[in-house]
């Protein structure tokens, strides 16, 4: 089913926010029970938020980094880990774009699929004469439980002997599930840890990781659409990191709506809100939000830009939106830990939104990706004329 007529970035975050409070309702339940509510996936694929990162003949909007940044941005308000989890479906349904067509016809075929994601390379692959035999783990499978497909990282053993990563799309129905996702953060996101026992994949849904992050594709429909020029590394860290935004904007709203009316313990201060020291935090934290705005403002514009004009990226632009990500995250937990602290001791009860959503972007910020120190060292190496340290550009 093509789609003719896509709708505006300001629908697609209208629609987000419209069920902010859904996620804000489910948000403890998804912590308490380690996955997400039928009802937020629901009321998700409702929004069209399955629909963002697909094909318009598949019935997909193509939309660029931008619209989906400010689209997750208002999902990262409503709950982190439904932030996370989806933004991990989009990403991994823009993958499957760069598979063969053949490939994305099957996979497409089922509307809003949802298709997990991941980069460590935790499992090895053995060749046969049409594919690749596929046994190991991978842990931190965010969606797992409530994916169609997985694209997991393993390790083929080339003919000469060399190490090779490939990515290999599973059905989910192929695949063991360890629930092993028992953590102080993001516990929504059901992270579980996913097991392959010899499990027998096609050539065609096979792709090399090397070629992926050299920008190319298997898809002959795809080729020419902007859509599929982005950096697959950099697109990634981009929509994983503003879950932080999210979350951010959250804690500042929750902050002022329980403002009115509190006191400072064991002060003379009857009003919270008169207090100098308030003042400062809340600005504070404000513009750090702000800034965290920026961080993926910048990287959105960054990834769209080259993407509509198919430039070449150069090595510190490819390392600055590494930077960019990790700024995000870094920024937000900066803003969240001044409004927790300011928050006192009645916000430890779990029917405080601030004391999930401190522990969620704690979480976000110790992902491998978007490590604020890791980022850092990565931009300073190239700033100074180092090669880069890592191969995930």
């Amino acid at each position: 089913m093509t789609i003719t007529s896509l709708p505006t970035r300001a629908e697609l975050v209208s629609r987000a926010s419209a069920i902010v409070p859904l996620l804000q309702k489910h948000a403890q339940w998804h912590e308490e029970h380690r996955r997400l509510h039928e009802e937020t996936i629901e009321a998700m694929a409702r929004a069209g938020i399955f629909k963002l990162r697909i094909p318009k003949r598949y019935g997909g909007y193509e939309s660029d980094i931008q619209t989906v940044v400010d689209v997750l941005t208002e999902i990262g308000r409503g709950d982190g880990s439904s932030a996370w989890t989806g933004q991990l479906w989009l990403h991994g349904a823009w993958i499957v774009g760069l598979f063969p067509d053949a490939v994305q016809e099957e996979v497409f075929s089922t509307p809003d699929v949802r298709v997990s994601a991941l980069l460590s390379p935790t499992a090895t692959a053995v060749r046969t004469e049409d594919g690749v035999v596929v046994s190991g783990q991978w842990h931190f499978n965010s969606g797992a439980l409530h994916s169609h497909w997985d694209l997991v990282n393993a390790i083929s053993i080339t003919d000469e002997g060399a190490p090779k990563p490939i990515l290999a799309l599973i059905p989910m129905s192929q695949l063991e599930i360890i629930d092993d996702w028992n953590t102080s953060g993001l516990r929504g996101t059901g992270s579980v840890t996913t097991v392959a026992k010899e499990v027998f994949v096609p050539n065609a849904r096979v792709l090399s990781i090397t070629a992926l992050t050299q920008g190319q594709s298997q898809s002959a429909l795809n080729a020419n659409l902007p859509l599929y020029r982005s950096p697959v590394i950099l697109t990634g860290a981009t929509l994983s990191s503003v879950t932080g935004l999210g979350l951010a904007k959250a804690a500042l709203e929750a902050f002022l709506q329980r403002l009115p009316g509190r006191h400072i313990a064991y002060t003379a201060y009857d009003n919270q809100a008169e207090v100098q020291l308030t003042h400062l935090q809340v600005a504070e934290a404000a513009i750090k939000i702000e800034e965290a705005a920026f961080h993926a403002s910048h990287a959105a514009s960054l990834l769209d830009t080259k993407a509509a004009s198919g430039e070449t990226w150069s090595v510190e632009e490819r390392s600055r939106v590494r930077l960019d990500a990790a700024l995000i995250a870094l920024r937000a937990k900066e803003a969240i830990d001044i409004l927790n602290t300011a928050s006192g001791g009645s916000s430890v009860y779990s029917s405080v939104p601030i004391q999930r959503i401190a522990r969620d972007v704690q979480v976000l910020n110790l992902n491998g990706l978007l490590h604020p120190n890791t980022n850092l060292e990565l931009y300073g190496r190239v700033l100074v004329g180092l090669p880069p340290n890592t191969l995930y550009l």
